[in-house]
């Protein structure tokens, strides 16, 4: 039997009966999106997730990323755009790549096709030796990851808030955001160290890069110049090899331009998704 997942829904499908799902990113739930609900609840019926083990959803026993998205799948509706944040954009892509005709339309918010820097190996002759991962310096270290993932297993709330501080740098209302954050995320229960583990292992060991030009779903990018998790090259890179995507940066902002540029972000998220 399938574990539950805690999916709110917001809006009326009567009213408005395209289908948005958002998928947040590592160690958060879905309340992150909650800045955004009131306006985007006006143009789209949505569905915003707890991913398993986060928030309010029960934790899996394969934490997989193919299992977690076809778990999503299972439980969304039939076709949807979908919008990916981070971890949420990497299971995203691997939804649309897992059932394409469920998956209308993507954004990817500070999303990568690989988090974490490759080495790469090369032969004498100085190429890389194809049975190996390719190189790739358009991520991060693992450590990072690591560190991070150390310190919220220690003091779980205090470091989710100061990291959604950092994020919002630059907004018109970061005292407001901060204050919404922190009643949505004190209302639900802290994940598990094993669930933050087993998230931390999606962002480290999966590399989509080889099967990113076989994503034929309209595709919107929409990244922060600032972006020290997910570097904006990462997103010039799946600009240049998704076969349907435009590239939004936005300037100033960093890995979480949803909420640092609010305005700027459901502009350009309606412009795409009501073309």
């Amino acid at each position: 039997m399938s574990q539950p997942l805690h999916i709110e829904t917001f809006g009326s499908y009567e009213t408005t009966p395209q289908h948005l799902v958002l998928i947040h990113g590592w160690g958060m739930h879905g309340a992150v999106w909650h800045p955004l609900v009131k306006s985007l609840s006006r143009h789209f019926y949505l569905h915003v997730v707890d991913l398993p083990g986060m928030g309010l959803s029960q934790p899996m026993a394969s934490h997989e990323l193919e299992s977690v998205a076809a778990r999503l799948l299972e439980a969304l509706p039939a076709e949807a755009d979908i919008c990916g944040w981070s971890l949420g954009g990497l299971i995203s892509m691997r939804m649309a790549l897992m059932q394409p005709e469920r998956v209308k339309r993507l954004v990817l918010v500070g999303s990568t096709p690989c988090f974490v820097n490759q080495a790469g190996k090369v032969n004498q002759a100085g190429k890389l030796n194809q049975a190996d991962k390719t190189a790739w310096q358009d991520g991060i270290n693992a450590d990072v990851f690591r560190d991070f993932a150390l310190q919220v297993s220690v003091d779980y709330e205090s470091t989710m808030l100061k990291f959604l501080t950092l994020q919002c740098m630059g907004s018109r209302d970061t005292r407001s955001i901060i204050k919404q954050l922190r009643v949505s995320f004190a209302e639900r229960p802290s994940p598990s160290v094993a669930a933050l583990q087993d998230a931390l292992d999606m962002l480290l060991e999966n590399d989509l890069r080889p099967e990113v030009p076989m994503l034929q779903t309209p595709t919107l990018l929409i990244h922060g110049d600032r972006d020290t998790l997910a570097p904006v090259q990462a997103a010039n890179w799946m600009s240049q090899h998704l076969p349907q995507s435009s590239l939004r940066v936005i300037a100033g902002a960093s890995h979480a331009p949803f909420l640092s540029h609010t305005e700027q972000f459901t502009e350009t998220l309606l412009q795409f998704l009501e073309q």
